[in-house]
């Protein structure tokens, strides 16, 4: 059932990068909090109907022990209104040096704006829609800086008029620490995906792409994404420029 929303939600204060000279205990618990806030010129979405196609703010957080995160994301137009907020569980099912694999799952609320009519009187409205989310992520890493890994998330929409049935998988690698200079590294992930959304489907290919600079909280990404063969309404090609603040936090239990 389409609701209005009542806005809105606070987020966010954040903390410079902290880090530890001394050794851990391994027998202890390790937890961490982390999180960026993003501003971006377009909001990309995977899904080409949820995109924003207009400048947003992003912001992440991550939050748990060595196995267990919570990781909420609030998306926003730079115009302050709600865009998405999903609430991510993470557990990492395998960690065995080269071979990794994280199982997911979130409630999600996808914003979007509505004609609402009442006694001939037309307004626009923002109305909300949710999904129950899983996912899996195994990768391998095959040398220091590269890895190549797959992706499946499966979404149900839980109101009328959302997307009720969404699946969505790649194939993609990741190549990090990409030397530039003394101070300067690049990654670039790029991937092929095939998303299929109630009647509609189709193969997409993406990249990222980021700069970072060695201690150094921002960093810049940009994202490119076309269409190869789909009948899913939507732009066939969207890129965006991001500036990321990162901060974060690791500490041991007691």
């Amino acid at each position: 059932m389409q609701k209005k929303t009542l806005l809105l939600l606070f987020f966010f204060s954040g903390n410079a990068c902290l880090s530890f000279g001394q050794k851990i205990d391994s027998t202890k618990s390790i937890s961490h909090f982390s999180g960026s806030a993003n501003v971006t010129n377009n909001g990309i979405s995977l899904v080409p109907s949820f995109s924003l196609n207009r400048p947003a703010a992003i912001f992440n957080m991550s939050a748990g022990k060595s196995k267990l995160s919570f990781e909420p994301e609030f998306a926003f137009s730079l115009q302050g209104k709600p865009w998405y907020f999903l609430f991510w569980f993470r557990y990492k099912l395998a960690n065995t040096g080269k071979f990794k694999m994280t199982a997911g799952t979130h409630p999600g609320l996808n914003f979007k704006n509505a004609i609402h009519t009442l006694n001939s009187d037309t307004n626009e409205v923002k109305v909300v829609d949710r999904y129950a989310v899983l996912e899996l992520a195994p990768s391998y890493s095959l040398a220091e800086n590269i890895s190549v890994g797959m992706y499946y998330l499966h979404s149900r929409g839980l109101d009328p008029g959302a997307n009720q049935l969404l699946n969505f998988i790649t194939v993609n690698a990741n190549f990090s620490n990409i030397k530039l200079s003394d101070k300067f590294f690049m990654m670039v992930t790029p991937q092929v995906y095939y998303l299929d959304v109630d009647d509609g489907d189709g193969f997409y290919f993406t990249s990222a792409f980021t700069l970072t600079r060695r201690n150094f909280p921002l960093s810049v990404s940009s994202i490119i994404n076309n269409a190869i063969q789909t009948d899913i309404s939507g732009k066939d090609f969207v890129w965006n420029v991001t500036l990321t603040y990162s901060f974060g936090e690791r500490y041991v239990a007691l």
